[in-house]
């Protein structure tokens, strides 16, 4: 491990009061109380994490897109960075391709994602822990804890999905779609105007306001290059963990926004029906990535405050 470096600044829930389990408390840790380090992957990879906050440990899969040190700038991510550094031990790490880990890279596969969870855990040297997989972080997630069960001790899935885009298409017309939206990716990202990144904006936080889509914009294009950024779109086309998600054995909380683009809720429903004693819980909200001021965003802080142990 190297030394660190400086880090620059299936049932749906019963009815409650979001905020019933949110108690004060001290302040959250900031960018500064982050330490980031790195881990190199079986390839060679060199693989960015960080820890930040004190308590149970709680490692988050990689998604679309982080950057380590601007996640904490961000007004898109900082709270969520601050309110889980406030109740765990969070680690998180930039996927290959992505943020501080390597861009320059040969493979890039699911496959090569689940090893590198693995690789960035086994860095740290916990020995079980809570997971956490966001959007494509979840069947990254899923698959972990399919592979190291005496690991993972609860499972959190936020806007997951069992399915991509291409191997969920069930009409020639969504294949098609699918089919576009990697080609808008590879054709538009590059480019100096927004337009065609503000796709992803619009998909992940429609709800969002002005200022949360340009910091969205911005961090998408400080996280990656096109060329990856299309990398990753066509291989989360291809992402499918039907099989997998019955072999979990993991409590597993699972939580969606009722009123995600996409058929995205339709995931989650799936997801809830192939993991064995997992529970919905159905989000109040349009909004992928949950923003500050979203009522979902204290509902998910509720739930993940009485699903994961010492929280």
């Amino acid at each position: 491990m190297a030394e660190a470096v400086p880090s620059d600044p299936v049932a749906e829930a019963v009815p409650h009061d979001p905020a019933a389990n949110i108690s004060p408390s001290p302040p959250a840790p900031s960018a500064s109380a982050q330490e980031i380090r790195f881990c190199t992957a079986g390839d060679g990879t060199r693989l960015a994490y960080a820890t930040s906050g004190a308590g149970p440990p709680l490692v988050k899969a990689a998604n679309w897109l982080s950057h380590l040190a601007y996640d904490w700038e961000s007004p898109v991510w900082r709270h969520w960075l601050a309110e889980l550094s406030r109740r765990f031990r969070l680690v998180r790490y930039d996927e290959r391709g992505c943020g501080l880990s390597d861009w320059d890279i040969g493979r890039f596969s699911f496959d090569d994602w689940v090893d590198d969870l693995e690789t960035v855990v086994d860095a740290t040297g916990l020995d079980r822990f809570s997971l956490l997989g966001i959007s494509q972080g979840g069947p990254v997630a899923i698959a972990y804890a399919v592979r190291h069960p005496e690991r993972v001790s609860h499972l959190v899935l936020l806007g997951a999905f069992a399915q991509g885009r291409r191997k969920g298409a069930r009409t020639p017309d969504e294949l098609d779609l699918a089919e576009a939206h990697t080609e808008i990716v590879r054709l538009g990202w590059g480019r100096p105007d927004p337009m065609y990144r503000q796709i992803f904006a619009a998909r992940f936080l429609p709800e969002g306001t002005q200022e949360q889509w340009r910091s969205f914009d911005e961090l998408q294009r400080r996280s990656t290059s096109p060329e990856n950024a299309w990398r990753f779109v066509d291989e989360f086309a291809n992402i499918d963990v039907t099989s997998l998600a019955p072999k979990l054995t993991v409590p597993t909380l699972i939580m969606c926004s009722r009123r995600e683009p996409n058929n995205r809720f339709a995931q989650s429903r799936l997801l809830a029906a192939l993991i064995r004693n997992s529970r919905l819980v159905p989000l109040d909200s349009s909004n992928h990535l949950l923003p500050e001021h979203d009522p979902a965003w204290q509902h998910f802080l509720a739930e993940i405050d009485r699903f994961l142990p010492g929280s």
